[in-house]
């Protein structure tokens, strides 16, 4: 990277990113120093303009971001910095400081779909995602709709909790099912998000 570290007197703006959540976490600043630190530990060390030195967050609190991805802007003078939080981040013990919860539980599915993407690329012995590959199309089809079906009868008939627990069934299946056709969860949800589009029509 070329960073520009000029144009405010040898810092850089770092912004740190849960790489889970998408929720922004902190702003720190960085010199030449600090960002070569944190590109050779993995965890995200700053330039403390109040103290004049280096500090890796979590030395003394134990709570230190592990770098997942750097990303610097269009301009080279602000990194974009995806990390996985090992605790709470801000001073204060909240998980952001701006005093959010660092909570995005939707944000799981990617998560589920890229090691469901994982075993299909690796197909490990003993594992039930990789039975249903090995047991092709047909099988895994059939599961989506036995799944369904289980769904709709706790909807109907059942309890709250045997609902959310099919349903979770049911999605898991649907992305194994997606994933032997060569597509991701983000496929459906782009479909929705064009159907969210006044101008869509119904195919």
């Amino acid at each position: 990277m070329a960073l520009d570290f000029d144009k405010m007197n040898g810092l850089i703006p770092a912004i740190i990113q849960d790489a889970v959540t998408s929720k922004v976490l902190m702003l720190g600043f960085m010199n030449k120093e600090a960002y070569d630190r944190t590109l050779e530990t993995k965890k995200v060390t700053f330039f403390s303009r109040t103290r004049q030195k280096l500090w890796t967050k979590g030395e003394e609190s134990g709570n230190f971001l592990h770098v997942v991805a750097v990303k610097e802007d269009c301009d080279h003078d602000t990194l974009l910095i995806e990390a996985c939080p090992e605790g709470p981040v801000c001073h204060t013990g909240t998980d952001t400081c701006w005093g959010e919860k660092n909570e995005e539980p939707v944000m799981f599915l990617k998560q589920l779909q890229d090691f469901i993407d994982r075993r299909h690329e690796e197909m490990p012995e003993g594992s039930y995602t990789t039975s249903l590959f090995r047991a092709g199309v047909n099988k895994m089809a059939q599961k989506v709709g036995e799944e369904a079906v289980e769904t709709v009868i706790e909807a109907c008939n059942g309890t709250d909790e045997r609902l959310i627990y099919e349903g979770a069934d049911l999605l898991y299946h649907l992305i194994v099912l997606l994933t032997s056709k060569g597509y991701r969860i983000e496929d459906l949800v782009r479909e929705l998000q064009a159907r969210h589009d006044p101008a869509w029509k119904r195919h």
